[in-house]
């Protein structure tokens, strides 16, 4: 039977809306704690190096308020490594980060800052924290985070998300050959970037991935729908393709 697959919620955008004009309205604490209440497996917010959206301040109310593990997105710099260790989130994620980037436009380069890496994870990994990079479908940079000692790693679905038909395909078996390599050296494999209702289902089915990580599209439809209700949505959708994918394959 194929396992239960995790859903991260991503709040950096509701803290984009708040920094619009100011203030404290909307507060992504409370929004992280009504996903936490739907059903939400895990909160994930990317603490930037310029604060366009989180801030020092969400990181820490969101690790005092939440009971669900709280993955602390973050480019490999000593600031973030200080805050990291001064919050012991549940888990990091390394990210690239570029100041003039709309949003995280790729993978980490794990290969290029290999020996930068194992030294910037250490620390990390003796104070418990999971570490996790973000990549593209490459066996190299699979095997360099699996060198720099990463536990995990989250697959870079932007390209996938973003193809139509025969591309698409291609795309998401490349996701899939991917996801297998890194889990059998050993490392848990996520995914996350673009993903939504539509194109959700076929990143699902591929068994090995234990964990999406989703948030524009979902913090996009709440304003449409409630929080709570595309939280809800998002898990059914996950759980149907895996309950349909176990059924396939037990009759296979």
């Amino acid at each position: 039977m194929m396992s239960r697959m995790r859903l991260g919620i991503n709040i950096d955008h509701i803290a984009t809306v708040r920094n619009a004009r100011g203030g404290t309205h909307p507060d992504p604490v409370r929004a992280a704690l009504m996903a936490q209440e739907a059903g939400a497996d895990g909160i994930t917010a990317h603490l930037r190096e310029d604060r366009r959206h989180i801030r020092d301040d969400d990181m820490h109310r969101l690790k005092e308020s939440l009971h669900i593990p709280l993955n602390f997105e973050m480019a490999a710099t000593e600031e973030m490594q200080h805050m990291a260790l001064f919050l012991r989130p549940h888990a990091v994620c390394l990210v690239p980060e570029r100041r003039e980037e709309i949003t995280t436009e790729g993978g980490l380069d794990v290969v290029r800052h290999q020996a930068s890496l194992r030294d910037f994870i250490a620390p990390l990994r003796d104070a418990g924290i999971r570490v996790s990079c973000f990549i593209e479908a490459d066996t190299r940079q699979i095997d360099a985070s699996q060198k720099v000692g990463a536990h995990c790693i989250e697959l870079h679905t932007g390209a996938y998300a973003h193809a139509l038909g025969a591309p698409r395909l291609t795309l998401c078996e490349q996701i899939a050959k991917a996801a297998h390599y890194a889990d059998a050296l050993g490392l848990e494999v996520h995914a996350g970037h673009g993903l939504d209702y539509d194109n959700t289902p076929a990143i699902a089915a591929i068994a090995i991935i234990k964990e999406l990580n989703i948030g524009h599209f979902l913090m996009g439809e709440a304003m449409f729908h409630g929080l709570a209700h595309v939280v809800k949505q998002m898990k059914a959708v996950i759980a149907q393709t895996r309950s349909t994918q176990s059924s396939s394959q037990g009759h296979e």
